[in-house]
């Protein structure tokens, strides 16, 4: 019987061979083309943000082929018969073409604009997400600062698109922006001249602000993200709690082939989802207010909503000036715009904050329910309420208009607001979190409500209660309840007096207990308790007919504290 001839490798294979030989491709490609996904819908709030940021990508790229960004002043004649004969700027009638007379020009436009509204909109609600679940925490406080960084340069890359344009609206905007600038003590008109290049508009503000749009900010998102992606990879994802998932593990699907499928249609249908809207939703339609002119502004003119809560600050705040020494210190825009960027900064700097004050060293990869934090909890949403404040402060008029109210009452109506509406969020919040941790530990002991009504021997009346699986008490008693920093006595075990305690330490004393003290947190069932209970209903009859004792504590994984 003779030998079979080797088979000579396909094109492919010689290709691929050739590739790993000098890449190292396979070894990279069989360690991450297994990496495991957690699988929970809340993981697809980063890839809305990734996809729309591609989308923009794509769709700015097709716009820059056509857009004009020069100030140089012309006649317009073109498709737009309502413009004709009307002077506006190149950048002005260069977008006036891409609607009307560029093949596609305009749903690319709308597509475009649209994607970078969801794009802001998915990476704030995508911080939340980490925020409220405190996946920031270690080895993920790096990573924190990279999405950060990139929702603050997300705010000003908008504000640059929808400047670029030069229509009345975008005019409009760049004058407050203008304002804001020179409102800045003693360095105010120097800024001013720096970056519009000469008085208010001049004629160097749109191709400098393109510049910054297409090339060094999308440059540096690019980066951004993809070092944000590279430590995704490199720290694991993190994952609710439940049976079999630790510190140390990740339950879910493999990148490929499950994930990748999963992705890639995913990435189609944000798409989809965005063309549509782009189809049917008008969004900046620039023909309708005309170009910039300095004595003119449109009607109902407000800024994306992303920035509406930066102009809702300065509609807010009183007119305060200061005169001193011939100079003129606008305080009611001045303290607006430090606050705004200061606002922005305590949330980049957060995961912190926090790690110093709770002095946790070990890192985490499980997710917290937000209850279980009531105050980190209670402190999102009271920022999310001065935010939506703030955000109707930035269309009061509209607001006004539309509920037939004073602007004058509006708007000092939000100037107590300001003040009130936080802290009764902060405490409103925090007691809805201690009710739902004080109904888990209900439902630890007591089981979960079934609607049946049992009469006793005694002739009293009780609702029989059906035990939690172990996978369900697990669920509820995982959690750490840390203990808050405390500061120690005074004198050693010998009465000898300890060093004097810093400033530093006694402020995070004091945010530690405020954090995880007393009245933070409705403690977690013992054993003990867990057991009495489970006495009491042990012969209790559950649905189905059949009676049966409860799980012990010690029968059940991740079953109620020893302590």
């Amino acid at each position: 019987m003779g030998t079979r001839p080797p088979t000579r490798a396909s094109s492919g294979e010689r290709f691929a061979d050739w590739t790993d030989s000098r890449l190292g491709l396979h070894g990279a490609g069989r360690r991450y083309a297994r990496k495991v996904f957690p699988d929970h819908w809340s993981f697809l709030l980063g890839e809305v943000c990734l996809y729309s940021f591609i989308v923009i990508m794509l769709t700015g790229v097709y716009l820059t082929l056509f857009f004009n960004p020069s100030m140089t002043e012309i006649v317009y004649h073109g498709t737009y018969e309502p413009m004709n004969g009307v002077r506006m700027s190149e950048a002005y009638a260069s977008t006036l073409d891409i609607s009307f007379d560029v093949r596609g020009g305009l749903l690319v436009r709308q597509i475009h604009h649209w994607a970078a509204l969801i794009f802001v909109a998915g990476m704030v609600v995508h911080m939340m997400r980490h925020f409220f679940t405190g996946s920031f925490r270690k080895p993920r406080e790096i990573n924190w600062v990279f999405g950060w960084t990139l929702l603050f340069i997300g705010l000003f890359e908008g504000l640059l698109g929808y400047s670029l344009p030069d229509d009345l609206l975008s005019g409009t905007g760049l004058r407050f922006v203008e304002g804001a600038t020179i409102s800045t003590p003693v360095i105010g008109t120097y800024l001013t001249f720096f970056l519009f290049g000469d008085e208010f508009p001049g004629h160097e503000i749109i191709p400098r602000f393109y510049a910054l749009h297409i090339l060094v900010l999308p440059g540096l998102m690019v980066a951004l993200l993809t070092a944000h992606l590279i430590l995704v990879f490199y720290h694991k994802h993190t994952q609710w709690g439940g049976p079999g998932k630790t510190e140390k593990n990740v339950v879910g699907a493999p990148f490929m082939p499950v994930y990748v499928a999963k992705a890639g249609g995913f990435f189609f249908l944000v798409f989809g989802v965005i063309t549509f809207i782009a189809a049917v939703a008008t969004i900046n339609p620039i023909w309708n207010v005309g170009p910039y002119r300095p004595d003119q502004v449109s009607t109902g003119a407000q800024p994306d909503w992303y920035l509406g809560f930066a102009e809702g600050m300065v509609r807010v705040m009183p007119g305060w000036e200061i005169n001193a020494w011939g100079h003129t210190l606008a305080l009611g825009v001045f303290i607006p715009v430090a606050l705004f960027p200061l606002m922005l900064v305590i949330i980049g700097a957060y995961p912190f904050i926090e790690a110093w004050i709770t002095g946790d060293k070990r890192e985490h990869h499980l997710l917290q329910r937000p209850r279980n934090v009531p105050v980190r909890t209670a402190l999102g949403t009271s920022w999310l309420s001065l935010y939506l404040l703030f955000l109707i402060g930035g269309g009061n008029d509209i607001f006004a208009t539309h509920f037939h109210l004073a602007v004058n009452h509006v708007t000092w109506g939000l100037r107590v607001a300001v003040f009130v509406v936080p802290v009764l969020t902060f405490i409103i919040t925090k007691r809805i979190c201690l009710a739902l941790q004080r109904r888990d530990r209900d439902k630890v002991l007591h089981g979960r409500e079934t609607g049946m009504i049992k009469r006793l021997p005694h002739g009293e009346y009780i609702e029989v209660h059906e035990p939690l699986s172990p996978a369900e008490l697990h669920k509820l008693t995982s959690h750490e309840q840390p203990q808050p920093y405390e500061l120690g006595p005074e004198t050693d075990d010998n009465g000898v007096r300890r060093p004097p305690v810093g400033i530093a330490n006694r402020v995070r004393a004091k945010l530690a207990h405020s954090m995880f003290g007393p009245g933070t947190h409705i403690p977690k069932p013992t054993i003990e308790e867990y057991r009495a209970v489970a006495h009491d209903h042990e012969h209790e009859e559950l649905p189905g007919g059949d009676s049966r004792e409860l799980e012990t504590a010690e029968e059940s994984p991740g079953g109620p504290s020893s302590g």
